[in-house]
């Protein structure tokens, strides 16, 4: 138990609120256990000002005894000191005891506190039954003492006088008891809290706000608002006590950062004192008291602040469990810390700032370790990873600086720096005098001799580098085995400083680093050449004097070191090889011809574009291009060639610096595909097509165990390979710069070449370029003569004289002068004679060598060009005019057999499906002198109209109309157009278009229309031909033959006319809406039995008579009558002249007004033994309507108003079970069936007819309410 009379610790982890307690001392000490353990075990929730986050707190208290001298004074601010509540003990329940000296002592207590303003107190009445007993005599008979004390003191505030019964009994009454009191206190603390912080809140707000006043100071400050941080601290809310230190931490750098601006403050004055101690930062107590004395009294150091200032930081982050963001905060503070003495310009020792920042890295992870296992330490290395390297740094910093580095050793001036350094570290600080492994004598101890220090400091560097190739860090790892290089090189052994170079050098390679790769070289280059390794020297020495970011005494420095060596003879040195990507670049290759694809033994250059990156010029002894030729064949065993008959290469290829070398990043090669076609051996064609790997021999194999990554520079080791064939040039001096050189490339053997390899030799160097890439290739051929025939304009209209060209490749064969072709066409194509008809003479870049007039002459099948001379591989160009006829379609030709023996079809139109056009082939065959085949080739013409025709009949008369549609893009003018009949000389046909010219535009039709007359009796069929000269609108017509159509018209007599008339009801004038009206219809026969009619004997009436059965069938299909009672019916016509049938049916018109007849539809009955009599009319435009038949058999039952739709053919029947295809085609042909007349034989006057139809007068009432 804490003795009363002891005073507050302040300033220590274990500071509690005090709460100050008079009146019966005895009677509080037998009760403060108790009171001690029970009043922090429940939360209260604090809710604060500013609408700040509630937050559940445990309160805890020092509870000390009254003294007047412990009441706050006036000005005192302090917190840690303050009184929160002030409590008054008593136990008195004797009425003259209380109010002989209680009552006196406690208007005491509380007039002392009225008199320094504190308002935080509680009267605690302890109520005991030994004390009732022992006084009963005296106690009071109306109120009890509690009342007297609430009356006296506790007039308004009922609730500061407290009654705690029984404490020191186990009982019901005395826990409820205790729970009250402890409640009670637990809200007047919140309360004292919640007052008093707000109000010292609000006084440090005042006094941040007047910071731009003069005199104001930081220290001050700090020390407020560190009061402020102690109390959260003591309340365990270190979050926001961490609030508080970072708030000072950001206005003391903003003061910094404006100082460095101009922006002084005088407080800063105390801080750009010269740093005299620099023992780092101490972490391992709590409070640093004699760095916040220092601060306290105005004399601390910048190095004194941020070092106390980190260490509150830290404690708190420590309790907060977030020791890895202590480690990110130092890395911070020690940078920042540097960069703040540079710009309050204070005067360190040189190696002071290092030795501090050593120290405090040090102390860090110590102080981290100690917090930590080493689990959660390696897991999160990536946290103290950079302390580690900082460390390190500075360490060989102070090495340097101390002459721990050099061969030689310190000097005695380095020897002074180590003494004035070590004293600035002052004396060991008790905390760390029995550590072995302090960061004192680490420092010590690596300053004390080279060994120490070597040991030291390899330890640090290894660590880092460890942890950052753990946390796959590898380029500051890399940065870390750079430095270890340089102490290396300092030490005099290049060997090892070779090693952790080349790992830098790999990183900054693949990364694209080009500054610090430079660097790293240059220090290769120094550690190669005192390694004497003469070629990796060389080649480093290249890569450096091509390199730009060097000066250039620097660049031809080593490029001399290359021509010293190069310049040697054979017996003081042997050749080395080097890589060309050093020394030159591949910047582009041009082929002249520019079409990289020339015949055997024809002229052709290469052209080499290099980019030399050596500072002076260098003349070289040659240049060599190594090629690898592959032999032409037009068809492998399988029938496989590239690319068809010949490869098609670009002219000039263009390289960059990274596809100049086909190595990828990571030292493998670049895929080098190219495409391959399967050919049939037979005809050519192609089969099919696919990619090959044309260097799978360097991707598939085995890797050294010496990788290219793992060779000097990265660079693999280099051969030329021997060749049989190679381009040569000797004696060539390179510029710095751009460079043309040109070489002539062989062309004897037909093949492909190869570009696979480039060597330039400058003394006892060569520079390889090991793959050329990408791929370039140039052709050699020996083309077979090629004969093509293309149209000269798409498409080729049929009927018209058309241009053909004719382009005849002589490959290598020499057309002599006699040699001839002979073209076997057929006679639907024939060759229109011209006699200006030339050929045009080109060699293989085109340009017009001769033209000479040919000699064609024609003969019934054959017609003979004689072809002029030509030289091998040029080109023969002439036009022929072709005309393709037309066909009419009316009779079919035998085949027949062209000159060479094959048989000609004759030609068949068909449709295109990307053209309206008709489409016809025609074939030719060629002989050729070169070859004892015949040349087989297939034009294809389009005919530009689409014809169709129609019989139109008015009454008796007849009239054929004939549609021409034009279907192509061009325009054309008509003339004579002409129909004719070719059986019948009696017909006569009458055109009844007075126009001799007509036009026809495209995509549009032309209708042409002839009345038939005829004198004795109309043919039941005509056998018409229609035609018509054509020719493009703005052509005349020369020559063309006219265009054909021929068709057939087959029962073209009218046998019956149907007369309809619609009578109104009886005794209405008009036809009225929704009245029944008589629909009277009259079907006359006209002629005679035609032919194929089917004739019966007359029975009954017509008994005697010729009669045939028709089937008549009344409907609307627009849904303006209503067909009532009987729709359709049979009628037993008689076949003479001019007999008539009469039918009657009940219509109702739907709506008023104009309303066509009913449709009439008259039907053919054909009986079960009847024939069908149908023909199909393929030529015929007019589609048949559909029929009806009857559900039930018309022999049974004549009328019927439910009829059915069926096909072209009908037949009666009610079976619904499907039968097979064969039974059902049977049983069809013997039940009765329907057919329907051929355009004209029925004449239907009353087809265009209309009715008067009036609306119903029926009267409608309107009710209209007026008010």
């Amino acid at each position: 138990m804490e003795c009363p009379e002891e005073k507050p610790i302040i300033y220590t982890m274990e500071n509690k609120p005090i709460v100050t307690c008079a009146g019966d001392q005895a009677l509080f000490t037998s009760l403060y256990t108790t009171l001690a353990q029970q009043l922090p075990r429940e939360p209260m929730e604090w809710r604060r000002t500013y609408g700040r986050a509630p937050k559940m707190i445990h309160l805890e208290a020092n509870f000390v005894q009254f003294k007047e001298e412990l009441l706050p004074k006036e000005g005192n601010k302090a917190l840690l000191t303050f009184p929160f509540l002030h409590i008054y003990w008593t136990d008195c329940c004797d009425t003259e005891a209380y109010k002989g000296s209680v009552k006196e002592d406690m208007m005491r207590w509380q007039n002392s506190l009225r008199t320094h303003g504190s308002a935080d107190w509680v009267i605690i009445v302890v109520e005991n039954n030994e004390t009732k007993k022992k006084n009963k005599t005296n106690i009071l008979p109306r109120s009890s003492i509690i009342d007297k004390i609430r009356s006296d003191f506790c007039n308004k505030q009922n609730d500061r006088c407290v009654v705690l019964s029984e404490p020191l009994k186990d009982s019901s009454r005395s826990q409820e008891s205790w729970s009250s009191l402890l409640l009670k206190l637990r809200t007047l603390l919140l309360m004292s809290f919640t007052k008093n912080l707000g109000r010292f809140e609000d006084d440090m707000r005042t006094l941040r706000e007047k910071r731009t006043q003069p005199g104001w100071s930081f220290c001050d400050y700090f020390m407020v608002q560190e009061e402020l941080a102690f109390v959260f601290e003591m309340l365990q809310q270190f979050e926001d006590a961490l609030v508080q230190y970072d708030e000072l931490d950001a206005l003391f750098t903003q003061y910094v950062l404006n100082f460095g601006a101009g922006d002084t403050a005088n407080w800063l004055g105390s801080f750009c004192a010269p740093v005299k101690c620099w023992n780092g930062l101490l972490l391992r107590r709590p409070i640093d008291m004699e760095k916040r004395d220092l601060i306290q009294k105005g004399e601390a150091s910048l190095l004194d602040l941020r070092s106390y200032l980190f260490s509150r930081q830290c404690t708190l982050l420590i309790f907060l469990q977030r020791p890895w963001e202590v480690t990110q905060r130092a890395l911070e503070l020690l940078h920042n810390c540097v960069q703040e003495l540079r710009l309050l310009e204070v005067s360190v020792l040189e190696g002071a700032l290092d030795c501090w920042v050593f120290l405090s890295c040090l102390e860090v992870l110590h102080r981290i370790e100690g917090c930590c296992d080493p689990a959660q330490l390696a897991a999160n290395c990536s946290h103290t990873v950079g302390l580690w390297a900082y460390a390190t740094d500075k360490l060989k910093s102070l090495g340097e600086l101390c002459g721990l580095v050099s061969e030689k050793g310190p000097t005695s001036e380095d020897l002074n720096r180590t003494v004035d350094l070590l004293a600035g570290l002052g004396d060991e600080r008790p905390e760390t005098v029995n550590s072995l492994q302090s960061p004192y004598k680490k420092l010590k101890e690596a300053l004390s001799s080279v060994e120490a220090f070597e040991r030291h400091y390899l330890e640090l560097s290894h660590a880092a580098m460890e942890m950052y190739q753990a946390i796959s860090r590898m380029r500051s790892a890399r940065l870390v085995g750079k430095s270890l290089a340089e102490f290396y090189m300092r030490k005099g052994d290049p060997e090892r400083a070779e090693s952790f170079l080349q790992e830098a050098l790999k990183c900054y390679v693949s990364e694209g680093w080009s500054l610090p790769l430079t660097h790293t070289r240059k220090q290769i280059a120094q550690c190669q050449k005192l390694l004497n390794r003469t070629e990796d020297y060389l080649q480093t020495s290249a890569l450096l004097a091509g390199d730009e970011n060097l000066s250039s005494e620097e660049r031809e420095h080593f490029c001399q070191e290359i021509l010293n060596f190069a310049s040697k003879s054979g017996d003081q040195a042997q050749k080395v090889t080097l890589s060309m990507g050093v020394f030159a670049h591949l910047t582009r290759l041009q082929f002249h011809p520019s079409t990289a694809s020339v015949h055997s033994g024809a002229d052709l250059q290469v052209e080499l574009v290099l980019r030399c990156l050596m500072p002076v010029s260098v003349h070289l002894q040659q240049l060599v291009a190594s090629i690898h030729f592959d032999i032409e064949q037009n068809t492998g065993t399988l029938g496989r060639s590239k690319g068809g008959q010949r490869l098609t290469n670009p002219g000039i290829v263009e390289f960059t610096q990274t596809t100049t070398s086909p190595l990828s990043s990571n030292g493998t090669p670049a895929l080098e595909l190219d495409e391959i076609h399967d050919r049939s051996p037979t005809d050519n064609s192609l089969n099919s097509t696919g990619v090959i790997c044309k260097n799978t021999h360097l991707l598939i194999r085995r890797h050294n165990s010496l990788s290219p990554s793992e060779t000097p520079n990265g660079v693999s080791p280099l051969t030329m390979k021997e060749e049989a064939q190679m381009l040569k040039v000797q004696d060539v001096r390179l510029q710095p710069g751009i460079n043309s050189i040109k070489l002539k490339a062989p062309s004897a053997d037909p093949g492909t070449y190869t570009l696979r390899q480039l060597c330039v030799t400058l003394g006892q160097v060569q520079f390889i370029l090991p793959h050329v890439y990408p791929s370039v290739q140039y052709q050699v051929y020996s083309q077979e003569p090629q004969l093509t025939v293309e149209p000269l304009e798409e498409p080729l209209l049929a009927g018209l004289p058309q241009f053909v060209q004719f382009t005849l490749l002589t490959g290598h064969y020499t057309v002599k002068k006699g040699d001839a072709l002979q073209l076997s066409n057929s006679e639907s194509m024939p060759i229109v004679p011209s006699a200006t008809c030339s050929a045009r003479i080109c060699n293989t870049a085109g340009e017009l060598v001769g033209e000479q007039v040919l000699s064609i002459q024609s003969s019934e099948k054959v017609t003979s060009i004689s072809l002029p001379a030509a030289a091998p591989y040029h080109s023969l160009v002439f036009q022929l005019q072709v005309l393709c006829l037309i066909p009419t379609g009316a009779e079919r030709l035998t085949n027949e057999r062209l000159t060479n023996g094959e048989v000609r079809h004759r030609p068949r139109s068909y449709s295109h499906p990307d053209t309206p056009m008709t489409a016809i082939d025609q074939r030719m065959s060629i002989d050729c002198p070169w070859s004892i085949y015949s040349t087989l080739l297939a034009l294809t013409f389009y005919i530009p109209f689409k014809t169709k025709h129609s019989l139109l009949s008015a009454g008796n008369r007849k009239y054929v109309q004939v549609c021409v549609q034009n279907v192509s893009d061009e325009d054309f003018k008509l003339e004579e157009v002409k129909l004719s009949e070719k059986q019948n000389s009696s017909l006569q046909l009458l055109c009844l278009s007075n126009k001799t010219q007509q036009t026809l535009c495209s995509k549009h039709s032309l209708f042409c229309l002839w009345e038939v007359r005829w004198s004795a009796e109309l043919p039941s069929s005509l056998n018409c031909l229609f035609s018509a000269h054509f020719s493009p609108l703005n052509q005349e017509l020369s020559g063309s033959k006219p265009f054909h159509y021929s068709f057939q018209l087959d029962r073209v007599t009218t046998l019956y006319s149907v007369k309809a008339e619609i009578l109104p009801p009886a005794g209405e004038s008009q036809c009225r809406c929704g009245l029944l009206c008589a629909l009277e219809v009259h079907i006359t026969r006209l002629t005679e039995a035609a032919e194929g009619e089917v004739i019966e004997e007359g029975k009954g009436e017509t008994e005697g008579s010729k009669t045939t059965k028709l089937m008549y069938e009344v409907a609307d299909s627009s849904s303006n009558w209503a067909v009532c009672g009987r729709s359709s019916g049979m009628v037993l016509m008689p076949l003479s002249p001019n007999a008539t049938h009469k039918v009657q049916i009940e219509v109702m018109p739907l709506f008023a007004g104009h309303l066509p007849f009913p449709r009439i539809q008259v039907l053919k009955y054909l009986p079960h033994s009847a024939t069908p009599n149908i023909q199909p009319d393929p030529d015929s435009c007019v589609e048949n309507d559909s029929l009806s038949l009857l559900d039930k058999s018309l022999d049974d039952q004549a009328d019927t108003a439910s009829i059915r739709s069926r096909g072209s053919v009908h037949s009666v029947g009610s079976s619904s079970d499907p039968a097979p295809p064969s039974s059902h085609q049977q049983r069809a042909l013997n039940m009765p069936r329907l057919e329907p007349f051929s355009p004209g034989q029925v004449f239907n006057h009353s087809l265009t007819q209309q009715v008067l139809v009036l609306p119903a007068s029926d009267d409608h009432i309107m009710e209209v309410n007026a008010t």
